[in-house]
């Protein structure tokens, strides 16, 4: 028999599979277009007959993956179109039970491409982050769906800022309204996300608007530095009306437009990010090697400041974090485009400057990283982007006498040759037990233990706020490492560099 649960809206019909009951394409919001868009969500029409919850909804308008053929495999594309795309998914082992814990995940992708067109996000049977294995292990699992790059994140003139985040709260209010009803228990919420649905996770502590929300925060591969002032955002969307053929970034200009128009507009300022922004044109802030185009913006109401300086202030103090890296993030990037072999000396020289450091540091990444000055570079990036922003927002709620733990994933893929090593994302098909939908990523014969150990981590969170090591201090600096054949608490990974790091001002 198929489950059915009445929601707050109406009564939705799932499906069992494996003894979990699956139900897909819930409507959180009103599909957010015509008057809608650039606007905060609204609440979705209610239906009387029970509607079929048993195939995917649709995915929020977004790029295609990366064209490049070498990096196919790991990005697969799962958008799915129509306008409905607030919705969510829910996994749960038992909608007749009561009190488990919650897990909500928000996907990431850079906040330009969304839940349906990366390797780490995407919905539906098929997909590497299904909940299923999570609600096997008693908890409730739920995903949604957000608004991303412009229509999540551009400042536009007469539209409303932050978008992407309101969606966020609003689909974790429907998690508070609802959730008891598929046998979870809304006191007992943890939010994780990867990159930035990590970033938009630790965004959310400093939010106050989403206090009370969630208890903990899971982050992985992201931090709260990703915060843009509103001069650079605005700097972004005339950009963006200017390359997408309208006179100004307005909602009156912009919301006319058909939404491939603006995906287009969208994906060359994204690629020219890629490359290397123009100072001369995005200025110092937003040339920075680490800057995102479109990320929540400090808008002085929702976001009042950057993240990770509201939780040295003691923001989201009442909330439990344990956050993490893999243990070579980059090479996701510079591996299948041959950078990590490719690099010069040069490049190398010129980001360490670019980011603040002393020039010293080349040499120190070079002898941690001997295979040249390619592979130096793909870890300085690595750690300016995932590394250190996470040791800060360590280091920020140690300051205000917060518990929080720290991890590393350190399980090296043998793909491309072995050279993709423990890459950004390589966590996510162990963490859903969704290996054999990942070859591409893991190979043929990952190791399964290790996909038990971390899912036992982050449930045992969940319930607990306690991962099963010791919490991090500004001391010995332990982080527990996801390794094979076995893990360890290990104390501050990557000293020498991490040292380097110290006298840069935390602008990223």
């Amino acid at each position: 028999m198929q489950p059915v649960v009445d929601t707050v809206t109406g009564r939705v019909r799932g499906a069992l599979d494996g003894g979990v009951a699956v139900f897909r394409g819930i409507p959180y919001a009103a599909p957010p277009v015509g008057d809608l868009r650039f606007r905060p969500p609204r609440h979705p029409a209610p239906w009387d007959d029970v509607r079929d919850a048993t195939a995917s909804g649709p995915t929020p308008p977004a790029p295609p993956p990366s064209a490049d053929p070498a990096l196919r495999p790991l990005v697969p594309d799962r958008r799915v179109p129509g306008d409905g795309y607030l919705n969510l998914d829910v996994w749960t082992p038992d909608p007749g039970a009561g009190g488990l814990p919650v897990m909500v995940w928000i996907p990431g992708d850079g906040f330009h491409r969304g839940s349906g067109a990366g390797a780490g996000p995407g919905f539906g049977p098929s997909a590497v982050t299904d909940g299923a294995a999570l609600a096997r292990e008693g908890v409730v699992a739920v995903a949604f769906h957000h608004r991303v790059g412009a229509e999540g994140f551009a400042l536009i003139d007469g539209g409303t800022p932050n978008v992407g985040l309101l969606d966020q709260i609003h689909a974790l209010e429907w998690v508070r309204d609802n959730i008891e009803r598929f046998g979870g228990d809304p006191r007992k919420v943890t939010v994780f996300g990867h990159s930035s649905g990590a970033m938009s996770a630790v965004t959310l502590m400093a939010v106050p608007r989403a206090r009370g929300l969630f208890r903990r925060v899971i982050a992985q591969s992201g931090a709260g530095h990703h915060a843009n002032r509103s001069g650079d955002a605005r700097r972004v969307a005339a950009q963006l009306a200017r390359r997408a053929g309208v006179r100004s970034a307005s909602v009156a200009a912009l919301s006319r437009l058909p939404a491939g128009r603006l995906l287009d507009a969208q994906a060359s300022i994204a690629d020219e990010f890629t490359g290397g922004p123009d100072p001369a044109v995005w200025g110092e802030r937003l040339s920075h090697p680490a800057a995102l185009p479109f990320a929540p913006v400090v808008d002085g109401e929702l976001v009042t400041r950057r993240p990770v300086d509201g939780l040295r202030a003691g923001d989201g103090a009442e909330v439990d974090l344990l956050i993490g890296t893999t243990a070579e993030e980059f090479r996701r990037y510079a591996v299948p485009a041959g950078l990590h072999r490719s690099g010069a000396e040069k490049d190398l020289l010129e980001t360490v400057a670019r980011l603040g450091l002393e020039a010293k540091a080349a040499a120190v990444y070079a002898a941690e990283h001997p295979g040249g000055p390619g592979e130096a570079h793909a870890a300085l990036l690595g750690d300016a982007f995932f590394r250190i922003p996470a040791y800060r927002v360590l280091e920020a709620r140690s300051r205000v006498g917060v518990r929080a733990y720290g991890y590393e994933f350190a399980w090296r893929s043998p793909g491309f040759g072995g050279e993709l090593g423990a890459c950004h994302g390589v966590e996510l098909p162990f963490l859903f037990g969704t290996l054999p939908r990942a070859e591409g990523l893991v190979g043929a014969s990952p190791p399964e233990h290790l996909s038990r150990e971390i899912r036992s981590a982050w449930v045992r969170f969940a319930r607990t706020g306690d991962p099963g090591w010791a919490p991090w201090n500004p001391v010995s600096r332990p982080v527990w490492r996801f390794a094979a054949p076995a893990s360890s608490l290990v104390e501050d990974p990557g000293a020498e560099t991490r040292r380097l790091w110290d006298a840069v001002p935390a602008t990223r």
